[in-house]
């Protein structure tokens, strides 16, 4: 058995560089390609807001409106309380962006919302449109607290109206016993 060479020609000094440059730029253009494909929220800034930003286990207060693309209005509320992690992805993604008292504008890709399926008079496949202003927020921990006064003072307003009716306590003088003569 014989086996033939094949003599290679050396590769220049100059000609290594343009391959590993042509690697290089290949490897770029692969990732700016699937970051573009990668779907995101548009997120413009009308009014600038204050302070810090609500964190994913937050609950936000905010006003908002949310508009189809043919620009039907398909919900809006002046102060609709929320869970940071309990919406669509990209409005979650959005609400940790935004600042107290700020107003934006807000589209979101079927991929970061509500995607192939229909929900109420939102269609399936529908970019979702917002203008939402972040009124407030607090931190979970703030919100089971408040939760527990709100549940005492619930409680203790059952036993004050179980203890009594309105004109004196159960039990309080009512008129003269029974078989009492009658005072003049």
């Amino acid at each position: 058995m014989s086996v033939t060479t094949v003599p290679l020609r050396p590769v220049s000094k100059g000609g290594l560089w343009l391959m590993w440059f042509g690697v290089a730029a290949l490897i770029v253009a692969g990732a700016a390609l699937a970051w573009h494909m990668t779907p995101r929220i548009g997120f413009e800034v009308v009014k600038e807001g204050t302070g810090n930003s609500p964190g994913k286990t937050d609950v936000v207060l905010v006003k908002y409106e949310g508009k189809l693309d043919d620009g039907t209005v398909f919900d809006a509320n002046e102060q609709a309380p929320m869970e940071v992690a309990r919406v669509v992805p990209g409005f979650s993604e959005a609400l940790t962006r935004m600042k107290k008292g700020g107003e934006y504008k807000i589209t979101i890709p079927p991929q970061l919302g509500y995607g192939d399926r229909d929900n109420g008079p939102i269609p399936a496949n529908s970019t979702l449109h917002f203008t939402v202003t972040l009124i407030d927020f607090r931190t979970e921990a703030e919100v089971r607290a408040m939760q527990q006064q709100m549940q005492m003072m619930q409680q203790q307003q059952q036993m004050m109206q179980q203890q009594g009716a309105p004109g004196g306590a159960p039990g309080g003088p009512a008129g003269p016993p029974p078989g009492a003569a009658p005072q003049p």
